[in-house]
């Protein structure tokens, strides 16, 4: 899970759209341009989900930022390298203890035509922080803003209801992406999530739910026009289909490269596979409400009955890190003296017993469908839950359902499987989200001890006392087994050679601005 886009190029997309159809292969003849060649200065992606909305304050997925951070841009922004630089002001400072002070960029426009000035970083804020944002995932990550004032056109004043160590970060997340004031109030945001409009490299063309999104360069980008004339996204919920249209030249970038298909990849020589070490941490959470996942005897039970490490050197093939808590040793706060959990299923059986589980008792992991090394890995923990005397029932769920509705309210199984990237890098971002009472992702789970490390945390600017509560976080934490971190995820991605300047994302968001085709 988990670091959340229509008029004129239509011509220019048809030849690639005619060998998309139906998803199925059309056959070249010999001589004839390739689907990939026949694209020209367009490309195509093929990634796992549709998010669905494309307003930024209304998603906290992954797939969102792969497509949002080309559509939109933030007051700062945060490239693959995951350095933090300027995006829409050119430079911020702290003018008192509780004011940001931002100066922004000049002669930008929105796609629409509409200027970008301060009263538009204003009217972004206003409803991040209103009722529009109170019905999204966003608004959490913003709440220590009290308002945002306008000095001047092109000077803008954060007013901080609290300290936040991160702010300047979360400035250059999805929710953080400056939105057209005319074009929503004109429209509406149910017509904005569907027709979204920014300052982006590209802009939107044409949206079909759960099929493609497609956009065009935008030829006035204040950083320089894009070197593709526009790009495809297609959503493709299973893997090996996604490869498959890679093979076929009907992709050229595949995202989430199952691992069952590295070598497919490898081997074709018109492709490349670009592993990237992500934040992503994959791990199972458990809901507390439902028995036996209340009790902690189960739940150190399940972290000592299944072999996160053999899982990782044989069905993940080396791509993925074994972790002891749910952020990656990328993020700070992150507690290297943490190992994580052993495998010892003689203790989990002791501790089954303890806890009066009797033998052969039934429970529920759930799980997104399309996820396919997830799937594979759940497939071997039936076996091992089974050698302690457990039943696993394996309980798929659309990808779309699982997230906007089966997670934030707990409707899955004991046992359900969770990724987040934490895309702040501080633990800041995954802790409070996750753990906080009552937060999207968070609907059942609530500890004193958490909220009071939450508390400290946040209360201070002082690096190292953030440190200090966020290792007696990470202890907590780890003492409850209120979640069994697996592995950091390693992200594939295959790639055909035509495409130039492609750097694969740690973070998921493809940057598309200096991407070229051959």
């Amino acid at each position: 899970m988990r670091c959340g886009h229509a008029r004129t190029v239509r011509r220019l997309l048809a030849p690639a759209l005619v060998v998309v159809l139906g998803g199925l292969a059309a056959s070249v003849p010999v001589g004839a341009q390739s689907p990939a060649q026949s694209r020209g200065r367009s490309l195509v992606i093929v990634q796992a989900q549709d998010p669905q909305r494309w307003d930024p304050i209304a998603t906290f997925l992954l797939s969102w930022g792969m497509v949002g951070c080309n559509l939109f841009d933030g007051l700062v922004d945060r490239g693959p390298d995951l350095v933090l630089r300027p995006g829409l002001a050119t430079g911020w400072s702290w003018i008192s203890k509780n004011t940001l002070r931002f100066t922004l960029r000049r002669g930008v426009t929105f796609h629409d035509g509409e200027p970008f000035d301060a009263q538009a970083v204003k009217f972004t804020f206003d409803r991040l922080l209103g009722p529009e944002g109170a019905k999204g995932p966003q608004q959490g990550n913003y709440t220590s803003i009290d308002h945002v004032q306008v000095v001047d056109r092109y000077t803008v004043d954060f007013v901080m209801k609290t300290q936040d160590p991160v702010i300047i970060t979360k400035l250059a997340g999805y929710g953080a992406m400056i939105v057209p004031p005319k074009y929503i109030q004109e429209r509406g945001s149910e017509y904005f999530s569907s027709h979204p409009v920014g300052t982006g490299p590209f802009r939107f063309v044409e949206y079909r739910k759960d099929d493609h999104l497609t956009l065009a360069a935008n030829t006035r980008y204040w950083n320089g026009a894009p070197r593709v004339s526009a790009v495809t996204y297609r959503f493709v919920p299973e893997a090996a289909t996604r490869v498959a249209e890679l093979q076929a030249g009907r992709a050229d970038i595949a995202q989430g490269v199952p691992v069952s298909q590295a070598g497919v990849v490898k081997g074709d020589p018109s492709l490349v596979l670009m592993p990237v070490g992500s934040p992503t941490v994959i791990e199972i959470r458990f809901d507390p409400s439902k028995p036996p996942a209340g009790d902690i005897r189960f739940r150190k039970a399940i972290t000592a009955a299944i072999d996160v490490q053999t899982i990782i050197q044989t069905i993940l093939q080396g791509y993925g890190h074994r972790v002891s808590t749910f952020q990656s040793p990328l993020s700070f706060g992150n507690d290297p003296a943490l190992a994580p959990y052993p495998f010892d299923p003689q203790r989990a059986k002791q501790l089954l017993a303890e806890a009066g589980v009797k033998p052969g008792t039934d429970v529920t992991l759930s799980f997104p469908s399309n996820n396919a090394d997830f799937r594979e890995a759940a497939q071997a923990m039936v076996s091992e839950l089974a050698s302690v005397g457990l039943k696993l029932s394996l309980q798929p769920i659309e990808q779309v359902t699982y997230f906007s509705d089966t997670i934030p309210h707990a409707k899955t199984g004991q046992m359900y499987e969770f990724g987040w990237g934490g895309w702040t890098l501080d633990f800041d971002n995954t802790a409070y989200l996750l753990y906080h009472k009552g937060e999207y992702w968070n609907p059942v789970f609530s500890d004193a001890d958490v909220e009071k490390y939450l508390e400290q945390e946040r209360s201070t600017n002082d690096q190292k006392a953030r440190l200090q509560a966020f290792r007696a976080l990470d202890r907590r934490l780890y003492d409850l087994a209120i979640d069994f971190p697996l592995w950091q995820q390693v992200n594939l991605w295959g790639v055909n050679k035509r495409v130039r300047g492609f750097v694969a994302p740690p973070d998921d968001r493809v940057r598309l601005l200096s991407v070229s085709v051959q």
